[in-house]
């Protein structure tokens, strides 16, 4: 059976769709680890270059944003050090994240891919960090072929020390060579 799906720029007046779907995915999935004290300030950091929605019949079914490098991203400088490059030639891709009841339909692939082509098309990037435990998103990078580049502890407050994965979106390579291991 074909389900219409699209993929659109995020407007505000879909924020209050996206933070119920986020409210979904975090009861469901654990994501964000850590729910944020304002879901709209979260959808919307000031870093932010550029979101997109996922459309499945009609209602909101996922959500990825775009941004520049901000002081927790560590892929940014793990894929600069390597490209022998500045962190401002990368973009961050995040906030991804799609309803329980949408999965299945490659709206993670595909939102993933609008935010790479926007990175392209802008001449930066695309790396991104996600928490170690959440394996699925894991297995989604890796399966679009986006390069593993560390594991790294990061310190989110006193009490909490998360174990974060870094990509980059591959092959990684600058003007055609490819990066040392």
């Amino acid at each position: 059976m074909d389900v219409p799906l699209s993929t659109r720029q995020r407007n505000d007046r879909d924020l209050g769709d996206c933070v119920r779907v986020l409210a979904a995915v975090h009861e469901h999935d654990g994501y964000p680890v850590n729910w944020p004290d304002l879901p709209v300030a979260w959808l919307t950091p000031p870093t932010l270059i550029a979101s997109w929605v996922a459309e499945l019949d009609g209602r909101i079914a996922g959500h990825v944003g775009l941004s520049r490098s901000d002081v927790g991203d560590a892929a940014p400088g793990l894929w600069s050090a390597r490209a022998g490059v500045g962190i401002d030639a990368t973009a961050v891709v995040n906030r991804l994240f799609v309803a329980p009841r949408a999965r299945g339909h490659g709206i993670g692939a595909l939102l993933m891919a609008r935010a790479v082509a926007e990175a392209q098309q802008r001449g930066l990037h695309p790396v991104l960090d996600v928490v170690a435990s959440d394996t699925a998103a894991a297995a989604l990078y890796e399966r679009l072929g986006w390069q593993f580049l560390a594991v790294v502890e990061q310190q989110w407050s006193p009490e909490q020390t998360v174990a974060v994965r870094c990509y980059a979106a591959g092959p990684l390579s600058v003007a055609g060579g490819r990066l040392p291991e």
